[in-house]
């Protein structure tokens, strides 16, 4: 699993920037999230007063060409 943002509900606050503990989130008007990067703890999630953060599962397009 990894994060994703809904660009639409983020308002820029960096509260994410914050908890993340390997730094994967960058904020410049909208936060931005670091696929590589991303553990997928869900911190941001938590964090994130406007529910603008979801996890996904990783490279759900290619199993679903399987």
């Amino acid at each position: 699993m990894i994060a994703k943002v809904n660009k639409n509900d983020c308002i820029g606050c960096g509260l994410c920037v914050d908890v993340c503990p390997v730094g994967a989130i960058t904020v410049d008007e909208v936060a931005t999230i670091n696929d590589e990067t991303c553990l997928g703890c869900g911190a941001c999630v938590d964090e994130c007063p406007q529910g603008a953060i979801f996890m996904e599962r990783e490279n759900a397009a290619s199993s679903s060409m399987r």
